[in-house]
């Protein structure tokens, strides 16, 4: 009996150092290397501070700013560590209301065209991106509150559209951190408009 525990219990051992030890620092360290920022996170910061990451949505709601998708991740949204879709259903009366209200509110808030992405949360809730359509469609509220033209917000937007990876796969997309960063860099709040 102890002849056959000796072999199990050092393989045990051996598969524990190498696929439990040895692989996952490798792959990290790899990766840290390899792709420093990806690995960290895909940390923004401006001025040395951490102001949010590329890969996860931020409930902008200030007038001045680009907004995101609604978020369903955690009880006000936009939470990471509760990362989860609302899973309602298409026949859902709870998720018709809250798409017709968010529809509702956009219409208010003087938004011309209402996209898809604009009152319907990603399968994460944190989707750090629109479409540019949603993105173009908030331009006027953006424009009014910055004292900027709309030609200029536009044009801020078009320079942060990501086209399609490798011209085939996914669909275009704004990045709303990104757009804000350079909408408070470009165009701040309480100043004359850059020309």
């Amino acid at each position: 009996m102890l002849s056959l525990l000796r072999p199990a219990l050092a393989l045990t051992v051996l598969f524990t150092l190498v696929l439990g030890v040895a692989y996952p620092l490798a792959v990290t360290g790899l990766g840290q290397a390899a792709f420093p920022v990806q690995a960290g996170g895909s940390l923004v910061r401006v001025d040395g501070r951490v102001v949010g990451s590329a890969l996860l949505a931020q409930g902008f709601a200030k007038p001045q700013y680009l907004h995101p998708r609604p978020s369903a991740a955690g009880t006000n949204g936009y939470d990471a560590s509760n990362s989860s879709g609302s899973n309602l259903g298409p026949l859902n009366p709870d998720l018709a209301k809250r798409v017709a209200d968010s529809a509702q509110a956009l219409a208010k808030d003087g938004t011309s065209v209402i996209t898809a992405d604009a009152v319907t949360t990603s399968g994460s809730g944190l989707d750090p991106d629109v479409s540019p359509q949603n993105a173009y469609a908030q331009v006027r509220r953006i424009a009014r509150v910055r004292q900027v033209s709309e030609d200029a917000v536009t044009h801020l937007i078009a320079s942060n559209i990501s086209p399609r990876w490798l011209g085939i796969f996914g669909q275009p997309r704004v990045n709303v951190l990104a757009v804000n960063l350079a909408l408070d860099a470009r165009y701040p709040l309480g100043h004359a408009p850059a020309s």
